[in-house]
């Protein structure tokens, strides 16, 4: 009986060895297959922007490495005044509003996040309802409006200034601190500004850089607000803005063909690769700021779950 048994237990544990390994092979083919499809993509605008405008014009189906290597693309994208006026523009609204979002974030989720504060579930349901109902666009672009923010460097920063959701997921971090932490700090003389400057926030550094990250990605790429709220400034627009002009309008094109590299026989290609060139310059810079944070976000992704 007992050699059955072992016997029993050795095959099954064969079986399972089986199963996990068929598993795994199953699951990492499918992974690569998924990481090809969702890479392919940036891939190939990478392969076009480095082609040659008519070799690139030759290319049916897929596009597996550059087509004629040439930099044309870059040269024209690089020697526009509005690139530049847009990185400017846009690094001064990457930073000054990932700050502002994350210090008004803290400030938020900070105090809803300690036990005993007062009319903390009511104050919680009423953030939570904004997520879900809004005033809608016209009543939000008339307060901005009002307020005087429309045509300044304010309408990019100050709507939207509150992420209800990163909140969320900051409070449940601060949550996760000790409270006997404070109650030390407390009996110490600690004011809750020492206590979130040297107690919370020293300890939620993966959260914070994942929100920071967050914040950062999305106002890098935000270019309605300016859509909306910048129509007579045009010096103010941010990087996305120009790439959008860019894309849709033929006479930004065309200006920026005449200015760079003159109207040649080939422009009509050239338009096409300047297209992939501007979406590379305007993508690479915030690709690389993943690599600095990678170690905190991969932790601090998951706060929260």
């Amino acid at each position: 009986m007992r050699r059955k048994n072992k016997e029993m237990e050795e095959s099954g544990r064969m079986i399972v060895g089986r199963g996990e390994k068929i598993f795994r092979v199953v699951n990492n083919c499918f992974m690569v297959l998924l990481m090809l499809i969702t890479l392919y993509p940036l891939l190939y605008v990478l392969f076009a922007s480095l082609s040659d405008p008519v070799e690139f014009g030759k290319v049916t189906g897929l596009l597996w490495k550059p087509a004629g290597f040439s930099t044309r693309g870059y040269e024209a994208v690089l020697n526009s005044a509005n690139i530049w006026l847009g990185f400017r523009n846009t690094i001064f609204y990457v930073v000054v509003g990932t700050a502002c979002r994350m210090g008004i974030t803290i400030l938020g989720a900070y105090p809803l996040s300690r036990k005993g504060f007062l009319l903390k579930k009511p104050i919680m349901l009423f953030i939570i309802f904004t997520m879900f109902f809004s005033g809608g666009m016209v009543p939000t672009f008339l307060v901005v409006q009002k307020l005087g923010l429309t045509n300044t460097i304010w309408a990019m920063i100050v709507p939207g200034m509150l992420s209800v959701y990163n909140m969320i997921v900051l409070r449940t971090s601060f949550e996760s601190v000790p409270e006997s932490l404070y109650e030390s700090a407390a009996l110490d003389g600690a004011n809750h500004f020492t206590m979130l400057t040297k107690i919370t926030l020293p300890l939620s550094k993966a959260a914070l850089a994942t929100i920071t990250l967050f914040y950062a990605v999305g106002k890098w790429g935000e270019w309605y607000n300016a859509l909306v709220y910048l129509q007579k400034r045009r010096d103010l627009y941010p990087l996305q803005m120009f790439l959008r002009e860019l894309l849709v309008k033929q006479e930004d094109m065309d200006a920026l063909l005449s200015s760079s590299v003159g109207v040649t026989a080939d422009s009509v290609l050239l338009q096409e690769i300047i297209k992939y060139a501007t979406i590379i310059v305007t993508t690479v810079p915030i690709l690389l700021v993943y690599p600095f944070l990678q170690k905190y976000f991969v932790k601090g992704v998951l706060v929260g779950s």
